[in-house]
């Protein structure tokens, strides 16, 4: 029996390592050690992660995908959705996820 749903949200690792290194990695356990040019860094860490845990993320049974959301709205720059615009395409891959799984939702 199911009984949860995972989604992924899914960011290009360029503007994760982009916002990360702009506000520090100090509250990043697996960055936080990197010396030299954080944004570098961070990028190359996160490319390993994101290949290292690549299939997992592929299982979740929702993604959002924030280049997607862009260029729905015919733009290319993911850095101007909102919160709320996520949470909305969130629901809506659960809701088509249910659905594909028959589940009835009360």
């Amino acid at each position: 029996m199911h009984k949860g749903v995972s989604v992924w949200l899914d960011v290009p690792v360029d503007a994760l390592a982009r916002r990360i290194s702009s506000v520090g990695t100090h509250s990043r356990p697996l960055l936080h050690n990197e010396s030299g040019d954080i944004y570098a860094k961070t990028l190359k860490r996160l490319s390993t992660l994101l290949n290292e845990r690549g299939n997992a993320y592929a299982n979740a049974e929702a993604r959002v995908c924030l280049e997607k959301i862009a260029a729905k709205r015919g733009s290319c720059d993911i850095c101007n959705i909102s919160p709320t615009e996520i949470a909305i395409e969130a629901l809506e891959q659960i809701k088509n996820f249910l659905k594909k799984e028959n589940v009835k939702v009360h």
